[in-house]
């Protein structure tokens, strides 16, 4: 039977760099919000101490409502489903900050029912208090079960927008050797080629924006931009970035240069052309272009006026 493709729900978001940003430092919330990037993320989970994540949500609350933020998506990552945190941390930021949250990235995100508690609380919440706006859901994969149920995760809510590799807590779950997070360790090969692989798959499957982790050590950025365009070449959207400073690479490195965007439009143009004469593949410039191409060509495109570019 023929499958005629749904139209999907959630909006498309530039997601090139998410800065991640601890919740419970005054002074980085306020600094965050100058910066121009596509996406910030406001951490509750792994950047805050357990005696600190209340006082943290606290303080995320406020700068969610006092800062002008330049970042295209705010979102907040809530802690994992078993924890006593994650609840109150649904209720109070929907409750007191909901018209300034794109997304709520959901930490441990290891099965589908994880993102099942999720929905449906939001559900209950946006009908409680009678909001307009739709949060939606960001899947952070970070450990060996959520990668192993990757496909059904991605299946699980229309309010799904992406998938996250978060390396770090996957490097433990899996027992790796590594000194730092998103580090190849002293492995030949490319150490995060498979997760990567399944992770994109999977996404790509099911309408889903695949976002790579981050790389820890912030001043080598000669790895980050070796880390960040093998990323983008097996179709990641963008990175997570730690720091400042890794967010000019990542902004540039997710997006397509100029020079490809004027090659593309020139294939495009030509082709439709020679469809329109009847031709089915022809060459431009010494390059094969033919309907499967087009299709490279276009998801080029896409993502160029995604960043308007």
């Amino acid at each position: 039977m023929l499958q005629i493709p749904t139209p999907r729900p959630q909006p498309l978001r530039p997601r090139r760099c998410q800065l991640s940003v601890p919740g419970s430092s005054e002074k980085m919330l306020e600094k965050a919000a100058r910066f121009e990037v596509d996406s910030i993320v406001l951490d509750l989970e792994d950047a805050v101490a357990p005696n600190a994540k209340e006082h943290a949500r606290e303080l995320v609350i406020s700068a969610l409502n006092s800062q002008d933020w330049q970042a295209q998506t705010i979102s907040v990552r809530i802690n994992a489903t078993s924890t006593p945190w994650c609840h109150d941390d649904v209720v109070q930021l929907l409750t007191r900050a909901s018209d300034n949250i794109s997304t709520l990235v959901l930490a441990k995100t290891n099965r589908p029912a994880d993102v099942h508690f999720l929905h449906l609380l939001l559900d209950q919440l946006e009908q409680k208090l009678g909001l307009s706006t739709r949060i939606g859901i960001d899947g952070l994969i970070e450990d060996v079960r959520g990668l192993i149920n990757i496909e059904d995760i991605a299946a699980s809510s229309d309010r799904l927008e992406s998938l996250i590799f978060g390396m770090g807590d996957y490097s433990a779950s899996q027992h790796m050797r590594l000194d730092a997070i998103g580090s190849s360790g002293d492995y030949p090969a490319d150490i995060w080629h498979y997760p990567r692989f399944k992770l994109i798959a999977a996404c790509h499957a099911h309408g889903l924006d695949p976002i790579d982790g981050p790389y820890a050590i912030f001043n080598d950025l000669e790895t980050l931009q070796t880390e960040a365009s093998r990323a983008a070449t097996l179709g990641m959207f963008g990175k997570w970035a730690i720091h400042p400073n890794q967010t000019e690479i990542l902004q540039a490195t997710f997006a397509p240069s100029k020079d490809a965007i004027a090659t593309a439009r020139q294939q495009k143009s030509a082709f439709e052309e020679a469809v329109a004469a009847g031709q089915g593949a022809i060459s431009v410039d010494g390059v094969m272009v033919d309907a499967a191409s087009i299709r490279l060509v276009q998801n080029l495109l896409d993502r160029a006026d995604l960043y308007g570019l």
